[in-house]
């Protein structure tokens, strides 16, 4: 090892990492590996998504995976999965006071239909407003909701808990959950629609 080199990741870890990458995706949704924050754990990994209809992207969000093997306050365990998840709504939809728990229910149970077990959970549900003013006051006036929240994945393997966030997405995008009897298609590679890039 020269100076410089970094030692490989702990293999937990690795195993954790690895299972982020879903096989299936259902069609409305893109996947993407971003970068990782580096100064919130010794290791992390991050995803990132989009759902689309048609071609309007309706919902974007990040998933990261932290790990520090010896925990840190509040973690209960060495993992930590930080979600983000902002999409565009209606503005009745946004002023609606139960919202926010609406969409706190949207997270929990995900997780729970996807038996993706965790401990610690929190987070906030935002509902932002935007008006133009001056050269922009003839834009629409534009509504968005935020959700931010982190738990403690109880395992290794984070498939379902990358599902769940998917089902979280397409939920805040408007579009309903698979029947728990209805597989999502893999998406082909030669389809050009399957590689969008910006």
């Amino acid at each position: 090892m020269t100076l410089g080199d970094q030692p490989p990741p702990p293999a937990a870890f690795a195993r954790a990492a690895e299972s982020m990458r879903l096989s299936e995706v259902r069609p409305e949704i893109e996947l993407e590996e971003l970068p990782a924050p580096q100064r919130l754990a010794p290791y992390s990994a991050a995803i990132g998504a989009s759902v689309y209809r048609d071609d309007d992207e309706l919902a974007v969000g990040r998933l990261i995976l932290l790990y520090d093997p010896d925990g840190q306050r509040g973690w209960e365990g060495p993992f930590r999965l930080v979600a983000y998840v902002r999409a565009d709504m209606e503005p009745e939809i946004t002023s609606d006071p139960l919202l926010g728990p609406v969409v706190w229910s949207w997270l929990t149970e995900a997780l729970d239909a996807r038996h993706a077990d965790y401990s610690a959970a929190g987070g906030t549900v935002t509902r932002a407003v935007s008006e133009g003013f001056g050269n922009k006051a003839d834009d629409p006036v534009s509504t968005e909701l935020e959700l931010r929240a982190s738990w403690s994945p109880a395992e290794e393997d984070l498939s379902g808990h990358v599902a769940a966030w998917c089902d979280l997405m397409c939920l805040a995008a408007g579009i309903p959950p698979l029947p728990p009897d209805v597989a999502a298609l893999p998406r082909r590679r030669e389809d050009p629609e399957s590689d969008r890039t910006k």
